[in-house]
């Protein structure tokens, strides 16, 4: 069981490169996986493997306290509904062989999304436990997210994504709700342990669950209201809509129905709610199907009315409703899934899905109009087809039930009658818009110019079809198959067999009336168009959706506008002033008046104390931003002395530590603000108002708290625990890496998400990857610290600070490895041993500026963050793999040359992941915070020089041709003057000669 999970994962993760690597062919290899699953489910049945409540488990303990165990089971229901599953999935993985017409990038991801799909589905229906169940469920919903967008590029498909994202999430919200109501009311946290609700008295709050729980089924599955993603979602391309949209996904909420009617159906919200839904869902869909001139869009509508039909003969309840519901399941399956693969054949070959743009196509293609005809008459329910068979069964089940007698049951089967009448009308709706030839018996031009079909095209739904065909004749194989489900959960009641033929009965009577009133429908269609209007008469819901998320996001803005002003000072004020308010109120209005407090154990801490208060009233007081930091760090470093005179040395060290690199943290960002802080009077005396209130409040609470132990305090065990369990003697260490590590797993994943956000606020749209830093040949004579001596920070540096820096560095990560490895013995730590490691990496930023950080340590610090994340990780499943709960410690005990013997736990691992962790969280703040803005502020200043020199260069362009057009203006004057002379000086000669 567990075996074909992990090959179907593995084949999720090798897909990507397969395609990438093989091209579309590597889709006929994955098929194999699924495929080799099915064949082993198919033996299981054969062997007679689920007969007499025969199951496969696996169960492994983790958390069970909050009821988090991986339990699986595979039994007959289980591993009919896998039928499905990995049969249709290995067809529609081979169909995509022919589907795709080349191999962009984002087929690969396609391909692994897909198969992992069948991977998610598959665990979803072999999960026992109701909370695995719903992670698997929520998966399904963020996979089909992902395929449904394959094409980005469209607006239409990213709508209708998310789209299917928000309500298929928020129904598994509400069915999460529904689960943990249930398993607090009735214990019930096991799917298998359902069948102990009969014992339970019932209560409104075990019907709000089950009301809750069918939320999640019923948008899974389409229902009304919540119909409207499922034709939106066919965006998809076909193979998504063949598997995910037909046969896999929403039947999930049908697997859900079928797993828990048989035992909730004594509830009265049950039938109400799952009945009337499906009947209601059925004729609404039938009927918005005769609308749609797209083929994909008839097809999904009459999913949708399909979907209703089987969630309402499912929610009955009783055997012979079941036997129906999954027969009506498998034809479904089978049938909806080859003539969406049909579609997208002609979608493939003429390029278009509009029926007023295809006539011919039956002559054309006459194998395609075989298999669609076939196809589409099992789905009209047309003897002797499986769709037949089920049909014939699920009216039988209805006319005879004992739980719907009366109105109830006639007003359902008037129901699945009408709805049956539409399913022929919109079959023949759909062969006809596929395949006649309309008009004046002309061939469509894009029926002239369509593309041969390939055997990779026809192939599954040829093989599904047949399978529609044998099963219609002889399904007596398959309905073996559902009693041994039926035995088991029914083992009072005596059971029955799917038949072709079962006489002349009152369902066959009804079935010729269905087809004949569905023929004559859509004989007389255009009569029944006038019937339809323009705009749904019960309303869009596809515009009810855009207008609540316009409405939802109206009152977003307007709560954000009226509450998030950007201002962080209010925003720090409405904390304090919630602080402040609410616990002291709650003391006030409440019992307790009991107070103890102890001033202090020693006169040491009088002491520290009123240091502390000096200092923070001094903060308080300081207009410099600097000095207000360095008050407020002594402060801090006050609490650490305090820390250590309470005797917890391991509280002191990292507050020292988280103080120091704090400070560090805040010189760098009030590098870049101005000096002074400018604050109004009347600020200063709202804030004061509000810090003395709450420091009052925190101060009456804490005592209030510390009065209030009633019991001995759980830390009394914690060191034997610690040595005992964690093999180690410091109590804070081992809880961190141990006892607690599930907390610290998830603290250290915020640290991550959180400099990773950091890091993204600053660089902006830029990268975070810095250039190679592949060691290199130094042609220079090297100095105290690795950067050059060619940089402005270089030459402006002190030698002391150069000289102490080589020094202290490698003690400093000297002395964080000691922590490192000895935290688990005494103060220190995988946590404190990174911080020592970061102060290091901060000494040699402020000693070599932004070039130095990047020479310190030249790996990327989201690399670096990232493979922390991943040992710590594997620190938590490794034990998993050895029959043992996440997070156990072992520890081995070598006899180390010099040494002697020592202890090494496994925990160990698990720390190594947080220092990892710690070093890339302070060398992203260092990169960020600090070389990002050395690297503008250099990039300003470069881009400044460049201004000037380019004025400069303007300016002496500017002077040069000035002193040239000058030189022009002397020369010009130069000839006039003397060609003036010239003049005088002829006239002059002139007036002698005349004399």
């Amino acid at each position: 069981m567990l075996t074909l999970m992990v090959a179907l994962f593995v084949a999720t993760f090798a897909a990507p490169f397969l395609i990438r690597a093989l091209g579309r062919v590597a889709f006929a290899l994955l098929a194999l996986v699924p495929l080799g699953g099915f064949a082993w489910m198919v033996s299981l049945f054969y062997d007679g493997a689920f007969s007499n409540g025969g199951e496969i488990l696996a169960r492994y303990t983790w958390m069970p306290s909050a009821h988090l165990n991986l339990e699986f089971r595979l039994d007959a229901l289980a591993g009919l509904f896998s039928l499905i599953i990995l049969g249709i999935g290995a067809l529609v993985l081979f169909y995509c062989w022919g589907y795709f017409d080349s191999n962009p990038r984002r087929l690969a991801v396609f391909g692994g999304q897909l198969t992992g799909f069948a991977a998610i589905m598959y665990g979803l229906v072999i999960s026992d436990n109701f909370l695995l169940m719903y992670v698997f469920w929520e998966l399904t919903s963020i996979l089909s997210q992902m395929l449904v967008s394959y094409y980005g590029e469209r607006a239409s498909a990213r709508r209708s994504a998310l789209q299917a994202l928000i309500v298929t999430t928020f129904g598994g919200l509400s069915m999460l709700v529904g689960i943990i109501l249930l398993g607090r009311q009735t214990g019930i946290w096991r799917l298998s342990e359902i069948s102990q609700f009969a014992n339970i008295d019932s209560a409104p709050a075990i019907s709000v669950a089950i009301v809750l729980i069918m939320l999640g089924a019923l948008t899974k599955s389409a229902q009304a209201p919540w119909h409207f993603w499922l034709p939106g979602a066919m965006a998809a391309p076909t193979p998504v809509s063949a598997y995910l949209h037909a046969a896999a996904m929403v039947k999930a909420g049908i697997y859900l129905v079928a797993r828990l009617a048989p035992d909730l159906s004594a509830v009265p919200t049950w039938h109400i709610v799952v009945i009337g839904t499906g009947v209601f869902t059925m004729l609404l869909g039938g009927w918005m199907a005769l609308k749609q001139k797209d083929l994909k869009l008839i097809l999904a509508y009459g999913t949708v009315s399909q979907l209703g039909f089987i969630t309402a003969v499912m929610g009955v309840g009783s055997r012979e409703a079941t036997m129906a519901g999954l027969a009506l399941t498998f034809a479904h399956s089978l049938f909806k899934a080859a003539l969406f693969m049909i579609v997208g054949a002609i979608d493939h070959s003429t390029s278009t899905r509009d029926i007023r743009k295809l006539s011919g196509l039956g002559r054309r293609a006459p194998l395609l109009a075989t298999l669609a005809v076939i196809a589409a008459a099992s789905m009209a329910g047309i003897p002797p087809l499986f769709g037949f068979v089920s049909k014939e069964a699920a009216l039988e089940a209805v006319l005879h039930e004992e739980l719907l007698v009366g109105m109830p049951g006639g007003m359902m089967l008037v129901g699945l009658i009408a709805g049956s009448i539409l399913t022929m009308a919109y079959s023949l709706h759909f062969l006809y818009g596929a395949f006649a030839t309309k008009g004046d018996g002309v061939t469509s031009e894009a029926v002239e110019r369509m593309e041969p079909i390939g055997p990779a095209l026809w192939l599954s739904p040829f093989l599904l079809t047949a399978i529609t065909a044998v099963l219609g004749v002889f399904p007596l194989p398959l309905s073996d198959a559902f009693n041994e489900y039926l035995d088991v959960r029914f083992p009072d009641v005596e059971g029955s067999y799917l038949k072709l033929w079962h006489g002349f009965t009152l369902p066959l009577l009804l079935t010729a009336i269905i087809v004949a009133l569905g023929s004559i429908m859509f004989w007389q269609r255009r009569l029944v168009a006038k019937a339809q209007f323009d705009k749904p008469a019960l309303g869009d819901a596809d515009a009810v959706w855009d207008n609540i998320l316009a409405r939802l996001r109206s009152w977003s803005l307007s709560l954000t506008a009226s509450t998030q002003r950007g201002s962080l000072t209010i925003n720090l004020a409405v904390i304090f002033f919630v602080l402040m308010v609410l616990p002291l109120s709650a003391l006030i209005l409440g019992d307790s008046n009991s107070i103890r407090m102890i001033v202090w154990d020693s006169p040491l801490q009088g002491v520290t104390v009123a240091f502390l208060v000096i200092v923070a009233v001094a903060a308080t007081l300081q207009r410099n931003r600097l000095s207000g930091v360095v008050m407020v760090g002594l402060s801090g470093y006050s609490m650490a002395v305090i820390f250590s005179l309470h005797g917890a040395p391991d509280l002191a060290l990292t507050q020292v530590l988280v103080e120091t690199i704090s400070m560090v943290i805040f010189m760098l960002v009030l590098r870049k603000m101005p000096t002074e802080i400018e604050v109004r009077a009347e600020d200063v005396r709202l804030r004061s108002w509000l810090a003395i209130g709450t420091g009052v409040s925190v101060v009456v609470v804490a005592m209030t708290a510390i009065s209030s132990r009633v019991a001995e305090p759980i830390s009394t065990a914690m060191p034997d625990l610690a040595y005992e369990i964690g093999h180690g003697a410091n109590t804070v260490n081992v809880l961190l890496v141990d006892l607690r590590a599930m907390d610290t797993f998830g603290e250290i994943s915020v640290l991550v998400i959180a400099a990773t956000g950091v890091a993204s606020l600053i660089y902006g749209t830029g990268s975070f990857r810095r250039p190679s830093r592949r060691p290199v040949l130094l042609t220079t004579k090297p100095r105290w610290l690795a950067a050059g001596v060619d940089t402005e920070t270089a030459q402006n540096r002190s030698l002391m600070v150069d000289v102490s820096t080589r020094v202290l560095f490698p003690s400093m990560f000297l002395l964080s490895m000691y922590f490192f490895f000895g935290g688990h013995n005494a103060p220190g730590g995988g946590f404190a041993g990174g911080l020592v490691a970061g102060l290091a990496l901060a000494l040699r930023y402020l000693a070599g500026g932004r070039r130095e950080i990047t020479a310190a340590l030249p790996i990327d610090p989201a690399k670096m963050l990232g493979v922390g994340l991943i040992v710590a990780a594997v620190a938590a499943i490794a034990p998993m793999f050895l029959g043992n709960p996440p997070l156990t410690s072992g520890y081995i005990e070598p006899d180390l040359p010099l040494i002697g013997e020592v202890a090494i736990p496994s925990a160990l691992v698990f720390d190594a992941g947080v220092y990892l962790i710690v070093i890339g969280l302070t060398m992203h703040v260092l990169l960020s915070v600090g070389a990002h803005l050395d690297y503008e502020e250099h990039q300003r200043k470069e881009r400044a020089r460049e201004r000037a020199r380019q004025l400069q260069e303007k300016n002496k362009v500017r002077r040069e041709k000035q002193n040239a057009r000058r030189q022009e203006r002397a020369s010009e004057r130069e000839a006039v003057a003397t060609s003036g002379s010239t003049s005088i000086r002829v006239a002059s000669t002139s007036e002698r000669s005349e004399k």
